[in-house]
């Protein structure tokens, strides 16, 4: 077990789709140290929230970490410190060597585990106050080897043996919490569209969010670990508005082994009805009139977990926080006390 670290009050638990991916391997890095504008903006927000832990998706990945430790320094300029990181190479822009959506061209980013033009295009990161430790995932499992799974008969014959489910990955991370370690399930799911009436992305989508279901039933390869953890990430799934299997989300949210702190921004109403505004529960800022404002990226503790608050990170009223600037997501946090 990691040796817990020293902490006063609530544990901040944050994830963020920050869309710090760029259109080939080094960009990213080379856009950090030039002091690109999107970056700084990523870097204000995050050192508003101030999370003690924090989930980026949608970040591209090196083997190295160099672009996730540059990152670091200018979270650590902004006023906010990660002395402890953990990455992994995402399934994003992974050669499958397939045609993998059947339209009978090869090497597409279409054709690659998850979509992406290089490899490590768009991946996960944690950074963290506290110390980080690898425990397991499951981004090798096959799309026809989830139990229940989604995937259709003839997909399994043409592509079964090698599609992956994870179409960015599926982690569990452990953290050394001040009172006690616990785990971070972090994934980020495909998009529930940019497909046709096969409704493959949907399908892939809905069955990555019931794979921790699957987790938790112990049906899976790895076994459940015991004690607390916290799911989080973007679903890409709305329990009430735009496109996708919303019954998967909703299953998700209702399972009494997780919590739904329903974060919401300030003076946010309620969501759901397509266009709305201010946001409450929505996590993402799409065009109108669709998609639309959605709920898209959760965090869900464990029973057991006290909340203590929970919030969207949306423009505040004084328009000094350049959310819009930073990503169409937005950073959804919540503060927990230990079960």
């Amino acid at each position: 077990m990691l040796a817990p670290a020293i902490h006063a009050g609530p544990l901040k638990v944050a994830t963020y789709h920050v869309e710090l991916s760029r259109d080939g391997p080094g960009l990213l890095l080379r856009d950090i140290l030039d002091g690109d504008p999107q970056v700084a903006a990523v870097a204000r927000v995050v050192a508003r929230a101030a999370p003690d832990v924090l989930a980026l998706t949608g970040i591209d990945h090196d083997d190295g970490l160099v672009a996730l430790a540059a990152l670091r320094d200018v979270l650590a300029e902004a006023g906010i410190d990660y002395p402890h990181l953990f990455a992994q190479a995402p399934n994003s822009g992974l050669a499958s060597f397939r045609d993998l959506d059947g339209d009978g061209r090869l090497g597409e980013p279409e054709d690659a585990q998850g979509w992406g033009r290089f490899a490590g295009a768009g991946g996960m990161a944690v950074l963290s106050r506290y110390p980080l430790r690898a425990g397991a995932d499951f981004d090798a499992l096959l799309w026809a080897e989830l139990p229940g799974t989604l995937m259709t008969e003839a997909e399994r014959q043409r592509v079964g043996d090698v599609q992956r489910l994870s179409s960015t990955g599926h982690w569990i991370v452990e953290v050394a919490a001040p009172e006690g370690g616990f785990d971070l399930l972090l994934y980020c799911a495909t998009p529930p569209v940019f497909d046709g009436p096969e409704d493959r992305n949907g399908r892939r989508n809905a069955d990555e969010s019931l794979l921790w279901l699957r987790y938790l039933d112990g049906r899976l390869p790895v076994p459940r670990r015991d004690g607390p953890f916290v799911l989080l990430g973007k679903a890409n799934l709305d329990p009430e508005d735009g496109e996708g299997r919303r019954g998967a989300i909703r299953t998700l949210l209702a399972d009494p082994r997780l919590q739904d702190p329903r974060p919401s921004s300030p003076g946010g109403a309620a969501s759901g009805g397509g266009q709305r505004g201010p946001p409450a529960l929505d996590t993402a800022d799409w065009s109108e009139p669709a998609p639309g404002n959605l709920r898209v990226d959760y965090v869900l503790p464990s029973a057991g977990w006290k909340i203590a608050d929970a919030g969207v990170l949306w423009p505040a009223e004084d328009g000094k926080l350049p959310v819009t600037e930073a990503s169409r997501h937005r950073l959804v946090w919540v503060e927990l006390l230990p079960p």
